[in-house]
């Protein structure tokens, strides 16, 4: 009886949010398709409402999940943010369900999150032009053999970050960067880290030295699901019953900014990110014997 009760909460959860979707989507592709038109008030304009339908749209989900009590999120650390303010986001990566989780803490807390996608995700129905008219960039991602087959391809993704942050400079925004560039799995674990992926320093110094000197601050956060890495059946299903976000303030330094091109300040840089992985696998560690021991009072 449990089982189907669950079944019929992840189908009407389900409902709701494709409905929200649709719903909020087709005006942000229409508009999407008019600021396309060479006239920058008409594209100022378009921007403007597409971000409001977005914004909606995450409202909309965000009382959807509040009022079925789905991922409550408890904050471990907190800074004051300001919608003013350019923001860098490195998070570890889990689940897809990280971005429902961020969007709905981030709201109206700091600028539209704005984060990096495979270009195969541009074929989504509906959400695929969405994120285009949104401006989000899509990564080629090639793999290591295909770049040492033809180097020119470690270029492409190089341009579309570059590319991206140059249009972000205009209007504050939020960048989310998953710095270990996919989900963490089991089999894909390193020696390095009880509870994380290899970070790939790259993408995060492009984004800082694009958005310089706009950008003061990056925010460090760690996701952590106390009952193990959801799936999207689990959270529209309503089985994700906690998610801990932990936050830390970092000051954009000038050691942080440079040309990743360059061999001294891509060791720096790289080192930098390394640290603080290693501080993050840390705080996941304490995080889930702080949990273990709870559910065992």
């Amino acid at each position: 009886m449990f089982k189907i009760n669950r079944i019929i909460l992840f189908l009407l959860s389900f409902s709701v949010v494709t409905v929200n979707t649709i719903f909020f989507c087709i005006p942000v592709i229409v508009f999407g398709i008019i600021k396309c038109i060479p006239l920058e008030w008409l594209r100022g304009i378009s921007d403007n409402i597409i971000e409001c339908c977005a914004r909606s749209w995450v409202s909309v989900n965000n009382v959807y999940q509040r009022s079925l009590n789905l991922a409550t999120i408890q904050v471990h650390d907190e800074p004051k943010y300001d919608q003013d303010e350019w923001y860098l986001i490195v998070a570890n990566h889990q689940s897809w369900v990280d971005i429902v989780v961020l969007q709905k803490y981030f709201y109206k807390k700091i600028p539209f999150l704005k984060f990096f996608l495979k270009k195969e995700l541009l074929l989504v129905p509906f959400l695929g032009l969405a994120w285009w008219a949104l401006d989000f960039p899509f990564m080629q991602r090639h793999s290591q053999a295909k770049i040492k087959n033809n180097p020119s391809l470690a270029k492409q993704d190089k341009a579309t970050t570059i590319a991206a942050c140059q249009k972000f400079r205009h209007k504050p925004v939020s960048v989310l960067n998953f710095v270990e560039g996919t989900r963490f799995q089991g089999h894909k674990k390193t020696d390095d880290y009880n509870h994380l992926l290899m970070p790939k320093a790259g993408g995060c110094a492009l984004a800082v030295a694009g958005l310089s000197p706009k950008l003061k601050y990056i925010l460090d956060v760690t996701l952590y699901y106390p009952g193990g890495r959801p799936t999207f059946y689990q959270l529209l299903s309503g089985q994700v019953h906690q998610v801990v976000i932990d936050v830390q303030l970092i000051e954009v330094e000038n050691h942080l900014i440079g040309d990743y091109n360059e061999p001294l300040f891509k060791l720096t840089f790289q080192k930098w990110i390394n640290k603080l992985w290693l501080k993050k696998d840390s705080l996941l560690d304490e995080l889930k014997n702080q949990y273990r021991k709870a559910s065992h009072v």
